[in-house]
C-alpha cells in the first residue's frame, strides 16, 4: 500500500467574507435531500485529508485538492518528505514545522517590500500562518438547536465562554449554519447517560461535512415550571422533550401527577410554549434558566430520575483541529463493510492488540443500502441490514498506535471516515446540583 502525499501546504485561503454580528431569535430549516456518497476510502477534501491525519491509503484519488508543482512538498528526489514506515506500510510523519523567527522576518521583510510597491509576489500562506481559534470562545458564534434557556445553550457556554449563541429550530439547521458561514461552530448532543444516543444527530453527522474539534459533558437538572399561582392539582398535562420526560417518569410519579405527557421538540421550547399561551393547565419540564427566561415558577426541582444524569455534546466545526499528544484526545470515526457485520471483530482487534480503549460503539442502518439480501439455493433468501458503525476511541491521531489501528481497519473496510480528533473533556465529575 502506498501513502498518499499530503497537498501543498502553499496556498492562499479563500474564504467567504465573515458576516458583521448580529442577533439571530432563530434560524428557520432549509430541507435538504442530497444523498450521500460513500467513496471507497476516508474522504474526497483537503479538510477530510487533515481530518485523517494522513491515514494510510491507496484507494483514494482526491478531486479536489490543488496540483502540486514539482519539488512542492517532495524530497529531491520528487518523494514526499517525511516518510516513515509504519505497520508494514508507508504513512506521513505528523510533525508540524512551526512558525520561526526567520519565518517572522521573512513575512515582515515581504511587507516592507510591498510598501515599496516592489513587483514581487506577496508570499502565499500556509497553514502554519494561520491564527487559531479565538481563545476561550471569544467573539465566536455557536449555533445549537432550541431556544434560549436550553441545555444545549448551557453547553454552547460551557465550551466557548463569552460566545454568542445562536438558536436553531432543528438540529439539521444547526449543521447548516456553519455550512453556510453563519455560525463558527455548532454545538450539539450526542448522548446521554439515561436516554442513550440522539441518533438523529449520528445520521446528520455522516450526511454533512462538518468535523468534530470538542467535547463537553453537561449534568442535566431538570425542574417542573408553571405559570405563577398554578398548584400542582390544577394540571392536566406535563410537556418536554421526549428524553426529559422519560427522564423524569418515576418522579413525576412520585409527585402524584396523573397527567398526560406530551413530547415537543425541546425543553426550553416547552416552557417557552406554556408562557406564550398561558396554559395554567400544563407544566413544561425545563432548565431553572428558563423559567427565569419565560416567567414561571418552580413547582419541583431536580425532579430528574437519577441525579447522574449526563449529556455529551460534541462542537463541530468547517475545519478539523491539529491532533496533539500532550493531552487527552478522543477520535470519532465511521466505517462499513460490504459483507456485513463479519468484519468488526477483526476491526475492533485492531484497537485492542495496541491497548487503545474504544469509549462508545454505536451501529445506525446504511442509508443508501439498507437491505443485503443472501441467497441460498436449499433454503431461499436471508435479509440483512446493512450498518455504519461509528466509534470512538481515547488516542490522538497523531499518535502512532492509533495511525496503525486505522490503517489495519482499512484493510478490512471498504468505507472509513474520520469524523474528528479532539480534547477529551476532562472537567471533575459531579452530579446535577442546579445551574
Amino acid at each position: 500500500m502506498q501513502a498518499i502525499a499530503p497537498p501543498s501546504q502553499s496556498f492562499i485561503r479563500t474564504t467567504r467574507p465573515r458576516l458583521a454580528p448580529f442577533r439571530l431569535a432563530s434560524i428557520k430549516c432549509v430541507y435538504r435531500s442530497d444523498s450521500v456518497n460513500f467513496p471507497n476510502g476516508v474522504g474526497l477534501s483537503r479538510a477530510d485529508w487533515q481530518s485523517s491525519c494522513a491515514i494510510l491509503t491507496s484507494k483514494v484519488v482526491s478531486k479536489e485538492q490543488p496540483t502540486e508543482k514539482p519539488g512542492s512538498g517532495t524530497g529531491s528526489d520528487g518523494s514526499a518528505d517525511h516518510i516513515a514506515a509504519v505497520n508494514g506500510h508507508k504513512t506521513i510523519d505528523l510533525n508540524l514545522v512551526p512558525i520561526t523567527d526567520k519565518n517572522k522576518t521573512d513575512l515582515a521583510a515581504a511587507d516592507i517590500n510591498n510598501n515599496n510597491n516592489s513587483r514581487l509576489p506577496a508570499k502565499p500562506l500556509t497553514i502554519t500562518d494561520l491564527s487559531p481559534a479565538p481563545m476561550h470562545g471569544s467573539q465566536l458564534r455557536v449555533a445549537y438547536q432550541g431556544v434560549p434557556g436550553a441545555y444545549s445553550e448551557a453547553a454552547a457556554g460551557k465550551a466557548y465562554p463569552n460566545c454568542e449563541a445562536i438558536p436553531c429550530d432543528q438540529f439539521e439547521v444547526a449543521f447548516q449554519a456553519v455550512e453556510l458561514w453563519i455560525a463558527d461552530r455548532a454545538v450539539l448532543p450526542i448522548e446521554n447517560s439515561l436516554g442513550g444516543s440522539i441518533h438523529r444527530n449520528y445520521d446528520l453527522l455522516l450526511r454533512h461535512r462538518l468535523h468534530i474539534v470538542g467535547e463537553v459533558q453537561l449534568p442535566v437538572h431538570h425542574c417542573l415550571l408553571a405559570l405563577p399561582g398554578v398548584r400542582k392539582e390544577y394540571l392536566t398535562r406535563v410537556i418536554s422533550h421526549p428524553q426529559a420526560l422519560a427522564q423524569c417518569e418515576l418522579t413525576l410519579t412520585k409527585l402524584g401527577l396523573n397527567v398526560a405527557r406530551e413530547a415537543v421538540d425541546d425543553t426550553a421550547g416547552a416552557a417557552e410554549f406554556v408562557a406564550a399561551n398561558n396554559l395554567r393547565d400544563t407544566a413544561a419540564i425545563a432548565s431553572a434558566r428558563a423559567a427565569g427566561l419565560y416567567g414561571m415558577n418552580i413547582l419541583a426541582d431536580g425532579i430528574q430520575d437519577d441525579s447522574s444524569n449526563v449529556t455529551r455534546f460534541v462542537m463541530l466545526a468547517r475545519e478539523p483541529i491539529i491532533p496533539r499528544t500532550d493531552r487527552p484526545f478522543k477520535t470519532s470515526i465511521v466505517f462499513a463493510h460490504e459483507k456485513g457485520t463479519s468484519v468488526l471483530f477483526k476491526v475492533l482487534s485492531a484497537f485492542a492488540f495496541r491497548n487503545i480503549s474504544l469509549t462508545k460503539i454505536e451501529s445506525r442502518p446504511h442509508r443508501n443500502r439498507p437491505i443485503r439480501l443472501v441467497d441460498d439455493a436449499n433454503v431461499g433468501t436471508a435479509k440483512h441490514f446493512e450498518y455504519m458503525f461509528y466509534v470512538d476511541f481515547e488516542a490522538s491521531m497523531a499518535d502512532v498506535r492509533a495511525q496503525n489501528a486505522l490503517a489495519e481497519v482499512q484493510e478490512f473496510t471498504t468505507f472509513l471516515r474520520v469524523l474528528g480528533s479532539y480534547p477529551m473533556d476532562m472537567t471533575p465529575w459531579c452530579p446535577s446540583g442546579g445551574d
